[in-house]
């Protein structure tokens, strides 16, 4: 509707309490001189209903209230995408969530400070990839509480976010197929990686995960299935690649495994085992 209006300062208000499929999807894409949103008090989200509502609007400082605890396929997919004048995220009260919900919702707000409180329990396919890939700015991650997980769930969740030193708490012990690919990829500032306690690995689960994170010390990893890097299952692909030169790997006592190099231990890292 107002896609690319260049010149277009304030929004309308937008009072809809139900939302029918793609109706705000695009509606200011491109709209750079944006400053405020409009009011958005739906409750009832639709497939599709806000993606890429605020795409590319760089002068965009503050987001509206998202307040819907009941949400929908792709509902809000790329709405924040390069939103580069956002300092601070709405709050995301929904606890269960939807294939692609908050997927590239903030990707590339590099400004962006501060995450929401995440308190998903109930996971879908692809619910949280992209969501903060490319925020530059963002120094701690929210909580994870999920303990069950889907396919591609945090697939790169926080990719290139360079400013991150604090990861979140990942208590989950059953994976799902990449459900971790890509989460912390070039997280320059990481040092601690969090705490894996799964301890059989699944296809893609840990693919690159913690590629060129390169201030990455430790890891403590409690997975007895042999890593690897190679068809068919790619666990563990380049997870280490451009990691610190030194470092501490904690090891499952019971895990008999041995692989070094990118795909298990890095080289030149000291081990140590843990039995729980």
């Amino acid at each position: 509707m107002f896609s690319d209006c260049r010149n277009l300062i304030t929004a309308p208000q937008l009072p809809a309490k139900r939302l029918t499929e793609n109706c705000y999807a695009n509606m200011f894409y491109g709209c750079s001189s944006l400053t405020s949103a409009p009011e958005l008090p739906a409750t009832t989200l639709s497939y599709g209903c806000y993606e890429s509502m605020f795409y590319g609007c760089t002068s965009l400082t503050t987001a509206p209230e998202l307040s819907a605890t009941t949400l929908a396929n792709y509902c809000y997919y790329d709405m924040f995408h390069n939103c580069t004048s956002l300092v601070t995220a709405p709050e995301l009260p929904a606890t269960t969530l939807t294939i692609w919900c908050y997927g590239q919702m903030f990707y590339g707000c590099t400004n962006l400070v501060t995450a929401p409180e995440l308190p998903a329990t109930t996971m879908k396919a692809s619910c949280y990839t992209g969501m903060f890939q490319n925020c530059t700015s963002l120094i701690s991650a929210p909580e994870l509480p999920a303990t069950t997980l889907a396919d591609s769930c945090y697939n790169s969740m926080f990719d290139h976010c360079t400013s991150l030193v604090n990861a979140p708490e990942l208590p989950a012990t059953t994976l799902a197929g990449g459900c971790y690919r890509w989460m912390f990829q070039d997280c320059t500032n990481l040092t601690t990686a969090p705490e894996l306690p799964a301890t059989t690995l699944t296809n893609y689960c840990y693919n690159q995960m913690f590629q060129r994170c390169t201030k990455l010390n430790y890891i403590k990893a409690m997975f007895t299935t042999t890593p690897s890097g190679s068809s068919p299952n790619y666990y563990t692909q380049n997870w280490v690649s451009g990691v610190s030169s030194t470092g501490t790997f904690v090891k499952n006592s019971a895990a008999t495994w041995n692989v070094t190099g990118v795909n298990g231990i890095p080289n030149g890292w000291t081990v140590q085992t843990a039995t729980t």
